[in-house]
């Protein structure tokens, strides 16, 4: 008689990079879920330290120190593992956002995908991209519809305007979607709008561009809770596919974004809109995220299982 499996691997997932706000969050909600995790992290610290919910057994919890750039430790992190939810956030020692980090994120792409293609456990990557790798086009007049998961950013164009954030997420998730269909990896991406929280300023490089972006109907907002909540969403649903736009506010009157504005920063006293202009001043949506609220409608949510 074979022995029992403690740990199968279709319940061993990957989190990398899980020192980030969104991957230390996704931790915890797969480890939640039931799912024995492997917390791949850049940064120095116990991961688990933080994490003080009774409900979660820490010992499905493994930490692994993995570098994005370093093929052997990213192996090492997906042994075993039936799934990876891949995030890139910036390094703490990376002062700015420019040019140069679409070489680096499309680098650390390659790396992690060409490694799940050699584990022979992995049946999902959970690919996190952006709206900014959707929304920047010059022919908006042009387009019949609203801007969906068909669409892509255009690369000359974040060029020229120096749209790092948008050139960056385009490349990457560009990268990452050739060598996943070449390698047959199984690949969803969520492309998230601007995430909102107590750490967000205008610093934040998603917000180069925040006006045309505000003007042409196509500032988005998700919460870390939704954002979660879609990722283990298209993990679980055997029937996802492809890209996926997600977002839970859009900007369309001026008093949404003077609250945006107040968020960013909150010592400068800006004026109200003048009661006219809240009236008038509507902007058109142009943007849909049908396809991610369609596969939403069942999933059962962390809040929802309690």
């Amino acid at each position: 008689m074979a022995p029992e499996m403690v740990d199968p691997p279709s319940n061993t997932v990957c989190v990398m990079d899980a020192s980030g706000r969104l991957g230390s969050t996704l931790v915890e909600r797969l480890l939640r879920r039931g799912y024995t995790v492997h917390a791949a992290i850049q940064k120095q610290g116990e991961l688990g330290a933080g994490i003080s919910d009774p409900s979660i057994d820490k010992r499905k919890l493994k930490i692994f120190r993995s570098d994005m750039f370093d093929y052997h430790s990213i192996i090492d992190a997906l042994k075993g593992c039936s799934g990876l939810f891949y995030t890139f956030e910036p390094l703490e020692d990376q002062s700015s956002y420019d040019e140069y980090m679409a070489e680096v994120e499309v680098r650390a792409a390659h790396n992690v995908l060409e490694a799940c293609a050699q584990i022979e456990t992995i049946d999902k990557v959970v690919f996190t991209s952006s709206v900014t790798a959707v929304v920047w086009r010059d022919d908006h007049a042009s387009l019949d519809a609203d801007f969906d998961e068909r669409h892509w950013s255009n690369i000359n164009l974040c060029r020229k305007y120096k749209l790092w954030h948008g050139l960056s997420k385009t490349l990457a998730e560009k990268a990452a979607w050739a060598l996943a269909m070449d390698r047959g990896v199984n690949m969803v991406s969520v492309n998230g709008g601007l995430l909102l929280g107590p750490d967000l300023s205008m610093a934040n490089p998603y917000l180069k561009g925040a006006a045309e972006m505000y003007e042409d109907g196509l500032l988005v907002t998700v919460d870390l809770d939704y954002l979660v909540d879609a990722h283990v969403c298209v993990f679980e649903d055997v029937s996802s596919y492809g890209r996926y736009l997600c977002f839970n506010n859009v900007l369309t009157r001026q008093e949404d974004a003077l609250k945006l504005a107040q968020m960013l920063a909150p010592g400068v006293v800006t004026p109200p809109p003048s009661e006219a202009d809240q009236e008038t001043k509507i902007i058109e949506q142009r943007i849909s995220n049908k396809k991610m609220n369609k596969l939403m409608v069942n999933f059962v949510t962390e809040s929802s299982t309690i």
